[in-house]
């Protein structure tokens, strides 16, 4: 008798009970649209993302990096009827890419902020170059474009691992950096210790698809307190750049990106910074993330921290309304007065 394969038994599981698993039996008991299978017409999505709309027209600055000509790509938008002379740059998190700001975007323009959102190096329709990748290249490449485009002082703004991103920036450009904004970021302690480098893996593009359709909706799901079917999109997005042909390249980057975030950390820039700033989180992403958020917090210098309750990783999705709000608030605060206090 032949025995099944375990990935054979992987697929068999999750497919079968799919609906008994603890995510996604929430995510039906809030009546979300959830296939248990890759809808039929999920194809491939290009890993420059050429084929997902924009909500405002996409620009991209050609850079020489490491012998290599790159493309950074960006969007450029103008503030809605008077402008208040200033502007906010938006970094988007490790599984995202700028798009995902729509709704931020909007409420910004609409107090009369100019918006840049950046799509990292690597990430949405940027280039994919296969070079060495830091957090230190980031921030370069964001001051690259904001000089191209003749802008000096900022606010930045950092989803999840952007969150790192805009804590360097605003380390390494503190004077034209007026506020940062760290929105559930990763990385808020010092995890080196012990973890050795290993080299960057290529994706071998031989996965079971339903497994990597779980995974990445199971990821998605559990980044969110509350389930809105537009979330599915991005499930869709991640999901289509694995059956891309290119998918083992996009793998790489991430990896080389990753093993370079891994050795480096943020925490240790706080205490000698001056710039003013904020982490507006939700709340529930996991257990201990209120108390480093709070330990975070306290390393600044001059910083206010705002949790959401019943948010979770993505509060400007989930919640845009309420994150928008706060985020405006404290972009409005003076940055040589004292930060607030937490609670709001």
């Amino acid at each position: 008798m032949t025995r099944p394969s375990a990935r054979t038994l992987l697929s068999t599981l999750l497919v079968t009970t799919f609906a008994t698993l603890p995510w996604a039996a929430a995510l039906q008991a809030q009546g979300a649209a959830l296939p248990s299978s890759p809808p039929a017409d999920w194809g491939p999505v290009s890993i420059n993302l050429e084929d997902v709309p924009y909500p405002h027209p996409v620009s991209f600055l050609e850079q020489e990096l490491f012998g290599q000509v790159v493309r950074l790509a960006y969007m450029d938008v103008a503030a809605v009827g008077a402008t208040n002379g200033r502007t906010v740059v938006l970094l988007h998190g490790g599984s995202y890419y700028g798009w995902y700001w729509k709704d931020t975007i909007e409420a910004l323009r609409n107090e009369g902020y100019r918006v840049v959102v950046v799509d990292r190096l690597g990430w949405g329709r940027s280039s994919k170059p296969i070079l060495p990748y830091s957090l230190n290249l980031f921030a370069a490449n964001t001051r690259a474009i904001l000089d191209h485009l003749g802008i000096g002082e900022v606010a930045v703004v950092g989803h999840s691992i952007g969150g790192q991103d805009a804590s360097r920036y605003a380390f390494l450009y503190p004077e034209t950096t007026t506020h940062f904004v760290m929105v559930n970021p990763v990385g808020i302690t010092d995890s080196r210790e012990g973890r050795e480098w290993r080299e960057p893996s290529w994706g071998d593009g031989a996965q079971d698809l339903q497994q990597v359709y779980a995974s990445i909706l199971r990821r998605e799901s559990t980044r969110v307190v509350e389930w809105k079917p537009e979330f599915l999109e991005h499930v869709r997005i991640n999901y289509g750049q694995y059956l891309s042909g290119e998918w083992p390249r996009l793998s790489h980057v991430r990896s080389l990106a990753g093993s370079a975030r891994s050795m480096d950390s943020v925490v240790h820039d706080w205490p000698q910074m001056e710039t003013k700033g904020a982490i507006i989180s939700g709340a529930d992403d996991g257990p201990n993330f209120p108390a480093q958020a709070r330990a975070a917090v306290d390393a600044m210098q001059n910083a206010e921290l705002v949790l959401f309750p019943n948010a979770g990783h993505n509060p400007h999705l989930e919640i845009p309304e309420r994150f928008n709000a706060e985020l405006i608030r404290f972009l409005a605060t003076d940055p040589d007065e004292p930060a607030g206090e937490e609670g709001r």
